[in-house]
């Protein structure tokens, strides 16, 4: 099916052009993005927030390196901004999100307040609230307001930002409503506000609407495209409708099936625990992976947009959780709705993986064996010791 009115050639020669864009230009720039968040995020004096920060940069790494992707979208000079903004902001999300699940007094008010971050980091203009007025600590040295200038600044020099900045707030908006409902005990308004901005005729149910608005995705296609001079207005509303709902459904539902496990163990809302069986599971997704695809085909980046969607798809179906009961029959079913759209990601994303765990574990035998040297070093230099 993904493979529909596009060529295996055409597939071919817009999968290497992406990727010789990704690893030569934009990943080297991820990392040093990163590098600098890292150290910004050490002088955090408060530990609460340090630890936040910290581990957020090193375990969501794969947020930040997927929302950089698009700017393979944007020209050669603008890729440069589109990254910083995109990391910037992604690094915000994902430490306000992992703020909003410490316990708190107020969870829902707490989650609301510091997602405020989100909507400031897409309003060059505007002025800084008190993102920390519902949490239990506050003293980070300047570190969120920083990533939110700093994703600012990117998005203010970039030629079209006028052209999607509505579009992109709109995302943004949704995706704070979200993660303030969702982060409060009761679903029931959760339910309701995702029944709401479910669009008419998409069939979709609320918890996969609601899948939809916690996407990024949409807000980094907005971001590339804004990195375009003249970008037509028509083209970025396309863009919106396209990520909202049915690729940002997609992506969070992907997501959700790959952490169910822990969110089970962990009591977190499970979005794909909705459905009432695998067998639904599995047939809704393949569905909505359908539809993500015949989204694609309507932008005017159409097959690099269908080469993001294949490998958002593979980051999370690549991984040892994908294979694993139940969730292996959804891996098939989506993948097979895909078709050869994902194969070249698939195999990249699976050795990068496999060359990951054989990294992990030489790096663990070096560990031990220095370990096993030191304890030698040590007891050698004890028995000397103890001879004087």
């Amino acid at each position: 099916m993904a493979a529909r009115g596009r060529s295996r050639l055409e597939l071919a020669q817009a999968f290497a052009g992406a990727a010789g864009r990704y690893w030569l230009g934009v990943f080297p720039q991820v990392g040093h993005e990163l590098r600098h968040w890292q150290r910004r995020a050490q002088q955090i004096p408060d530990p609460a927030l340090r630890r936040a920060a910290l581990s957020t940069l090193r375990c969501e790494r794969g947020n930040l390196e997927g929302a950089a992707a698009f700017a393979v979208l944007a020209p050669r000079s603008m890729r440069a901004r589109v990254v910083r903004a995109a990391v910037a902001f992604q690094a915000t999300y994902d430490y306000v999100d992992s703020l909003a699940e410490q316990p708190c007094d107020d969870p829902a008010a707490n989650g609301e307040q510091l997602h405020l971050a989100l909507l400031s980091a897409v309003q060059p203009r505007t002025a800084h609230p008190d993102y920390y007025r519902c949490n239990p600590a506050s003293q980070d040295n300047g570190y969120i307001r920083q990533l939110i200038d700093t994703c600012r600044g990117a998005l203010a020099a970039l030629p079209s930002y006028a052209i999607v900045a509505e579009g992109v707030l709109r995302a943004v908006r949704r995706m704070s409503c979200y993660q303030a409902l969702h982060h409060s005990s009761a679903r029931g308004p959760l339910a309701l506000w995702a029944a709401g901005v479910t669009p008419l005729g998409s069939g979709l149910h609320w918890w996969e609407t609601g899948a939809g608005t916690a996407s990024s995705l949409g807000v980094f296609a907005l971001f590339a495209a804004a990195g375009r001079p003249l970008l037509a207005p028509a083209e970025a509303h396309a863009l919106e409708a396209a990520y909202f709902p049915w690729i940002g459904t997609l992506h969070v539902l992907l997501d959700s099936l790959i952490d169910r496990s822990g969110d089970i163990e962990s009591g977190q809302h499970s979005l794909v625990g909705h459905y009432r069986s695998v067998e639904e599971g599995a047939a809704r997704l393949s569905e909505i992976a359908g539809r993500a695809v015949q989204a694609t085909e309507q932008l005017s980046q159409s097959v690099q947009h269908a080469m993001i969607l294949a490998a958002m798809t593979s980051f999370y179906l690549s991984s040892p959780e994908a294979s694993t009961p139940p969730v292996e029959l959804v891996t098939a079913r989506v993948l097979e709705t895909m078709g050869t759209l994902s194969t070249p990601t698939m195999l990249v994303l699976r050795t990068r993986r496999t060359a990951a765990r054989l990294g992990d574990a030489a790096g663990r035998a070096r560990s031990a064996g220095r370990t096993r040297n030191s304890s030698i070093g040590l007891s050698t230099c004890r028995r000397a010791g103890a001879r004087r």
